[in-house]
C-alpha cells in the first residue's frame, strides 16, 4: 500500500495528492535478503554487490558514459550551474559548475505501437491510501489500482509541487 497527503500547490491554490513514503528506509541488508530469497546467489554475494554497485556506477557516470541497469532503469550526471551565465560561447568554463545531480530514468517497454506496456519498479496495482485518515483512525480508501503517479503533472507524482 502506498500512501499519500493533501497539498495545495502555492502556484494555483488548487489540492492534489502528494506520494509520500512511511517508516525508515528499507537497508542494504534487507534488500540482499529479499534478492537472496529470489535467486540462487547467497545473501553475503548479494550484498557484496548491492555495496559496490554504486562505486562502479560512479566510475563509469565520471567518464561521461550513462549506466542502464536492465529491469531498473538508465543513470545518468548533469551539471548544475551556478547561474552565472557568460554573453559568448567562448566565455563556458568548468568553473560555472558548481554540483553535480544523477539523474534517473525508468526502464519502460513499448509494445510495436510505441505504447508503454510495462514501467519497471511502478507496480500497477498499487492502492495510494490517504495518511491522515488512516492515522485519524478511517478506514484505507485504496482503490486506485493502475494509477502510475497519483498526482497531476509534475514527475508523476514522486515527492513535489504536481506543476512542475
Amino acid at each position: 500500500m502506498a500512501f499519500y497527503k493533501k497539498f495545495q500547490s502555492k502556484l494555483n491554490d488548487l489540492w492534489y495528492p502528494k506520494a509520500i513514503t512511511t517508516g525508515t528506509p528499507i537497508t542494504t541488508d534487507k534488500v540482499a535478503d529479499k534478492l537472496s530469497l529470489l535467486s540462487t546467489v547467497t545473501r553475503g554475494d548479494t550484498f557484496a554487490v548491492l555495496k559496490n554497485l554504486g562505486g562502479v556506477m560512479a566510475d563509469y557516470m565520471a567518464m561521461g558514459r550513462t549506466v542502464k541497469i536492465e529491469g531498473v532503469g538508465t543513470f545518468y550526471y548533469t551539471a548544475a550551474t551556478n547561474k552565472r551565465g557568460v554573453a559568448t560561447s567562448d566565455g563556458v568554463n568548468s568553473g560555472q559548475i558548481n554540483g553535480i545531480r544523477v539523474r534517473f530514468i525508468p526502464e519502460v517497454k513499448r509494445s510495436s505501437g510505441k505504447q508503454i506496456t510495462t514501467r519497471s519498479m511502478v507496480d500497477i496495482d498499487v492502492d495510494w491510501t490517504d495518511i491522515e485518515k488512516l492515522a485519524n483512525g478511517g478506514s484505507a480508501d485504496g482503490g486506485n489500482g493502475g494509477n502510475q503517479g497519483g498526482s497531476t503533472g509534475g514527475d508523476g507524482g514522486i515527492e513535489g509541487d504536481p506543476l512542475g
